[in-house]
């Protein structure tokens, strides 16, 4: 089963919202996922908890990198009036460790595939303006690759 990484702004319950459907969707395609929000956890509620801030970002830090470095592919959501910095980072581990990677944007404020920052539309394999569109592409590309024989 292929492991897709999503990338995308977790700081307001729309965005913690929308990205659970991205995740809802893939998972509907047999797609597992690592979602930051859910399985690296979220620094305000630990710090919340109790827990030191300095130790809960070197914890998501490391746990968001691990999971990047694990996945097969890399999702980005790239609504906003720019793209998340940090979902900017993930997205070049990805491309540096050679993984697919595949943009979202629903947002209109841009054009798809047009008034992104070169460096990241550079790495996209391609970007969708919906979740369908997104789920067809990845299996498409995932459909296509060459057999490797050892």
């Amino acid at each position: 089963m292929l492991t897709a990484y999503i990338a995308a702004p977790l700081f307001c319950e729309a965005e913690k919202t929308f990205n659970l459907a991205v995740d809802a969707a893939l998972r509907a395609a047999d797609i597992d996922t690592y979602l930051p929000q859910r399985d690296g956890g979220e620094g305000v509620a630990m710090v919340a908890a109790g827990a030191d801030p300095v130790q809960v970002r070197q914890h998501l830090f490391t746990a968001d990198v691990n999971a990047v470095r694990r996945c097969d592919l890399l999702v980005m959501l790239l609504d906003g009036r720019v793209p998340d910095e940090g979902a900017c980072v993930e997205l070049g581990l990805a491309y540096a460790w050679g993984k697919p990677c595949f943009g979202l944007q629903t947002d209109t404020r841009r054009f798809v595939g047009q008034s992104n920052n070169l460096m990241i539309d550079s790495i996209l394999t391609v970007t969708t303006s919906t979740l369908d569109e997104l789920v067809a592409e990845i299996n498409q590309y995932f459909l296509v690759l060459p057999t490797v024989v050892a």
